[in-house]
């Protein structure tokens, strides 16, 4: 159901017109390979042959650094050559302690955090260092050992962190510093994300740009019902509940706390009753004395920000408040001008597009520096100079992500890219340059830098890689990307569709529909192949036609678009759908007959109500981690899009699949995690429970001590089942 929960959907997009059909031609069939999912899946073992050539990079100011497993240094911005700066080789011999692992394996994840002093910031799992290049010493060195979810300050070089639902703070003398006393797992939890990771949740600490405060939430879920996982590894199997808030369900409550390591106190936030409340995007002033957090009532239907002191916890007021009859989904904090510190952003939907509007800490609107029917899809950073923020955008087509400068005076918008496919760009210090890595239906990956000003900055760009096609000399299948029309026969949907390699027009072919369809995520994108999953190729070449279409329903077109399903979620998702099998229906070459579906999370849970609902359609379907009934979904997200089982009887009931098993005709598989902490089990048996007292039958398969999706090599086994069971009894 969330980005982190659901790898199997689509995090990519796709560039097309609304009129136009856009193919991409196979190679020719002879003496070509065939892939093997070894080759394709992401736990094969021959995957990192098969996806196209990377450069790992960060920023050091305003100079481009490379990143290796071995070492680390400067990519010149003139010819793409390197230089490397230092190797883990000389690092590991000066690094000595005894008391620690030696040993730092690898140099991925450093980090330059001085644009004017040559340090870089490395780590293992028991200890962080900073390391001169330059003079060849390690100027700080922190222990880390047993703990989660660090967090370092570059001005302070306090490192914030929890270990068994604790927060701790460590100073740059490596002095470490208990924070709290009362935490205990699982009820009490410090320095964690909260909420389930919803409204742009990702941590649970939050340094002052001093460095010398931390904001940190505590999380009480003491009232939270457990559900009963069990751990099978044990002599005798272990039961290890996991804190499950469901819909309409008592949830946990959150406090806000901040510590100040200079005064070595600890206030909370004068918010209120936390019950049935969430807070969120918490953001600080640039003087470090102001605490800016977005507050949530359960309903999801009224958003307030409020600023806090920081010193006192005291409440200041309200700074900006947003409502809807439907909901309110605040996911990205205020962000300040850094050469205006009275001034910030906020991003919100409320023209009915996500927009950057421009505040002042009075809480007066200064103007709306945005506008259209496309959706803003992040803020990269600010160039100061220029006083411009950087962003990226779906404005030429609702497929693509492209990088604009935004002027804060005029809201003039230039592009920083040539204007086709998916853009993902990284900024350099001052936001002079900024690192754009893309692909496009045809172009696997491409990595440039190009200049934030100018009028034609994409003129002065400068190519770092064209990465070959990895797939050379295999049998590639035929991608393909158009659109159709809704159910409500206005709004354009987006769909890929993946053909054999040897297609001929002529002939039949069984037809396997994939789906996801649920909030916060798409599956068709201008990238790479139209972002296909590996899987549909794995099926193209056993003669399948694969089609994907994103309804309405899913994310980055607009409130109206998004909000289509509320109060009844899978049913304007599949009434959606059902277009594209109308559609699918007039192709000469799709055997109607032979139509599969599968799809995983909101994706089972979409594909069993196609199932029940068109048995005449859908022949064969594999669910996987299936949402059957909301009512035993999670509080945030369920309630967001389905209200309470007590508001929404009528809503609950009919989506509903356990009021559907006796509908069942075709072959069904359900897969799932045994230990499952999204989609929990009680979602899968009791739907095979309502199957048995129907009298219908479906197939079972369960991946023991795996959660919501399937880790490392389990993923390609969990492929070639779900391909068998197509090959089984579809084909």
């Amino acid at each position: 159901m969330k980005k982190t929960d659901t790898p199997f959907r689509l995090k990519v997009m796709a560039l097309v017109t609304t009129a136009m059909l856009l193919t991409i031609i196979p190679q020719t069939m002879s003496a070509q390979k065939h892939f093997t999912l070894e080759d394709l899946n992401f736990g094969g073992i021959n995957y990192h042959n098969m996806v196209p050539e990377n450069i790992h990079t960060t920023w050091w100011g305003e100079r481009l650094m490379y990143l290796d497993a071995e070492e680390g240094g400067e990519i010149s911005l003139k010819d793409g050559s390197r230089k490397a700066f230092f190797n883990l080789k000389e690092i590991n011999a000066i690094i000595t302690d005894s008391d620690t692992l030696k040993e730092i394996h690898t140099a991925y994840h450093a980090k330059y955090p001085y644009p004017d002093k040559a340090l870089v910031l490395l780590s293992n799992n028991k200890k962080q260092i900073l390391f001169n290049f330059e003079s060849k010493q390690v100027e700080l060195s922190q222990d880390i050992e047993g703990t989660n979810s660090t967090d370092w300050s570059p001005i302070s070089r306090n490192v914030a962190y929890t270990k068994n639902g604790q927060l701790y703070v460590r100073n740059a003398d490596n002095l470490e510093k208990q924070v709290t006393t009362d935490g205990r797992l699982p009820d009490i939890v410090y320095g964690q994300s909260v909420h389930r990771d919803e409204f742009g949740i990702e941590k649970g600490t939050f340094w002052s740009p001093d460095g010398q405060r931390l904001a940190f939430y505590r999380m009480d879920q003491s009232m939270v019902s457990d559900y009963p996982q069990v751990n099978i590894n044990a002599r005798i199997a272990q039961y290890e509940p996991d804190k499950y808030p469901m819909a309409g369900e008592t949830s946990h409550k959150v406090t806000v706390g901040v510590f100040d390591t200079t005064a070595d106190k600890t206030i909370y936030l004068d918010a209120g009753d936390p019950t049935d409340r969430y807070f969120t995007n918490i953001a600080w002033s640039p003087d470090s004395r102001t605490l800016y957090m977005f507050e949530l009532n359960r309903d999801q239907n009224d958003c307030q920000l409020v600023s806090y002191d920081a010193v006192t916890g005291k409440r200041l007021g309200v700074i900006y408040r947003e409502t809807h009859p439907k909901y309110v989904e605040p996911l990205h904090p205020v962000e300040f001008l850094p050469w205006d510190n009275s001034k910030f952003i906020i991003q919100s939907q409320t023209d009915g597009y996500n927009h950057l509007y421009l505040y002042n800490t009075e809480g007066k609107q200064l103007k709306q520096l945005t506008a259209g029917q496309f959706t803003v899809l992040d803020i990269l950073g600010f160039n100061k100079k220029d006083k411009t923020i950087i962003i990226t955008s779906n404005e030429k087509s609702p497929i693509q992500s492209n990088i604009y400068s935004v002027s804060i005076s005029t809201g003039k918008r230039t592009p920083l890219d040539n204007g086709r496919g998916y853009h993902q760009g990284d900024l350099s210090s001052n936001a002079t340059m900024v690192l754009d890595r893309y692909s496009e239906p045809t172009v696997p990956r491409n990595i440039e830098v190009t200049p934030t000003t100018g009028n034609n900055p994409y003129s002065k760009t400068t190519r770092l890689l064209t990465a070959d096609n990895p797939w050379e000399g295999y049998n590639i299948p035929i991608f393909e990307c158009g659109t159709i029309k809704a159910a409500d026969g206005i709004t354009d949907l987006f769909y890929r569709m993946v053909k054999p390699a040897d297609f001929n027009p002529e002939n039949k072919y069984p037809t396997v529909v994939y789906v996801y369809g649920g909030p916060h995520a798409h599956n068709v994108d201008a990238r790479w192949h139209y972002a296909s999953r590996s899987w549909e190729t794995y099926m193209a070449q056993k003669g399948y036609i694969l089609f994907i279409l994103d309804n309405r329903g899913s994310e980055n077109r607009g409130r109206e678009f998004e909000q289509a399903t509320f109060r009844q979620l899978g049913q304007i998702e599949m009434e959606d759908q059902m277009k594209g099998v109308d559609f699918l229906k007039s192709l000469p070459y799709v055997d109607i007959d032979r139509m599969g579906v599968h799809g995983w999370s909101f994706g089972g849970f979409m594909t069993i109500t196609m199932m029940v609902n068109h048995p005449e359609i859908f022949k064969v379907g594999v669910a996987g981690g299936p949402v059957i009934d909301w009512k035993w979904y999670e509080v945030m997200y369920g309630e967001r899009y389905m209200d309470t089982p007590q508001s929404n009887p009528e809503g609950y009931e009919k989506t509903s699949l356990t009021n559907r098993a006796k509908d069942l005709k075709g072959k069904l598989q359900i897969i799932t995690g045994y230990n499952d902490a999204t989609v929990v089990p009680q979602h899968c048996l009791s739907f095979l429970d309502a199957c048995i007292e129907s009298g219908t039958q479906v197939d079972f398969f369960v991946y023991p001590g795996e959660p919501h999706n399937m880790r490392g090599h389990k993923s390609v086994h969990l492929h070639e089942r779900i391909t068998q069971y197509f090959e089984d009894f579809l084909k």
